[in-house]
């Protein structure tokens, strides 16, 4: 049964993934915490979410916007040691209530017709939450994810940026997840288990983008933002 469950969730995670560039660590993370402990968990979502991003990344490369990614990298490497030192001191239901708060406020701000200005500054800082939030729990996606979409970025330049970083954020945090507390035996196995499940999503999440608008990629926006905040906060509290 949690098998069953486990490949529903990486299909479903995976679909969501080819279509907007975002979906598997917001959907996969908190419904693989109810099925593993939560270090498996973590990293099974960090060598999937590689990839995915590794497959879906050769064939959207040309749409990377290149200045971006450089300074969320930048960002990410500063705040993804912060992400490690922050579970060790905090207590992690308190990040997770904490971090879904923050997107459900960030959210109802996107929902009004206010766009946000893109800057260097902000690139940095968004990318040093996100190297955080990899490091910590494994989702770097909704930082990203409110920003691309206050920024009002396209949405092929919005899924391409967003695997183009993740294949540079996620091989960092598994880096510092081996220092701090090693890969768990376990991962390897449900990585193998998932493959099948994630080239499925993948091909119906390609066909799902193609057929997408750019008003209806915004709108799966809000809502994947809105199940990001709720599923940390009921995961935490649960």
């Amino acid at each position: 049964m949690v098998s069953i469950l486990y490949l529903f969730i990486v299909f479903f995670a995976s679909v969501l993934q080819a279509a907007t560039g975002f979906g598997f660590s917001i959907i996969a993370t908190p419904f693989l915490l109810f099925l593993f402990a939560p270090d498996v968990a973590i990293q099974v979502n960090l060598f999937v979410s590689i990839l995915i991003s590794l497959l879906l990344f050769i064939q959207i490369r040309k749409d990377v916007y290149l200045p971006l990614i450089k300074r969320l990298v930048i960002g990410s490497v500063i705040g993804a040691p912060i992400g490690v030192i922050l579970v060790q001191l905090i207590n992690e239901t308190a990040i997770k209530i904490s971090v879904g708060t923050l997107l459900l406020f960030v959210t109802l701000l996107l929902v009004l017709p206010v766009k946000m200005q893109q800057t260097n500054r902000r690139d940095l800082t968004i990318g040093g939450l996100s190297g955080t939030l990899t490091a910590s729990i494994g989702m770097p996606g909704p930082p990203l994810l409110a920003y691309f979409a206050g920024v009002k970025m396209t949405k092929e330049q919005t899924r391409a940026t967003t695997l183009a970083f993740f294949l540079l954020i996620y091989p960092i945090s598994i880096g510092l997840q081996w220092i701090t507390i090693s890969i768990n035996r376990d991962v390897w196995g449900l990585v193998g288990l998932a493959l099948p499940a994630v080239i499925a999503g993948l091909i119906v999440g390609h066909f799902i983008f193609k057929k997408m608008n750019q008003a209806l990629f915004r709108n799966v926006t809000y809502i994947l933002l809105l199940v990001a905040g709720v599923g940390l906060i009921i995961e935490s509290i649960w």
